[in-house]
């Protein structure tokens, strides 16, 4: 499945009532970590139909990365039934990743 682009207009449909996990990227243009996790996740978003894989833009979504306290970037969080499974801050291997999962 292609990885979704979340914002505050589809963050309910797409995240909050999704019936499967969903992994959320928080990132930027000009994080260099970010830009190594990036190709994972869309890997990640590729291989596994069991999942939704979504990236927030925390220059663009500010609301949101405040919303998820986060500080810094990138952070992934793991979204089950609308809840916070799992959060990970900075860049990791592909393995650390699908272990959130």
């Amino acid at each position: 499945m292609a990885v979704l682009t979340i914002t505050k207009e589809n963050f309910q449909t797409e995240v909050m009532q999704s019936d499967k996990p969903v992994l959320l990227d928080f990132w930027a243009t000009w994080c260099g970590p970010c830009r190594m996790v990036s190709p994972i996740v869309d890997e990640i978003a590729e291989e596994r139909t069991d999942i939704k894989v979504g990236k927030i833009n925390v220059d663009e979504q500010g609301e949101l990365a405040q919303q998820f306290g986060v500080m810094s970037i990138p952070t992934l969080v793991v979204m089950k039934n609308g809840q916070i499974a799992n959060k990970a801050v900075g860049a990791m291997p592909k393995n650390n990743i699908l272990a959130l999962l």
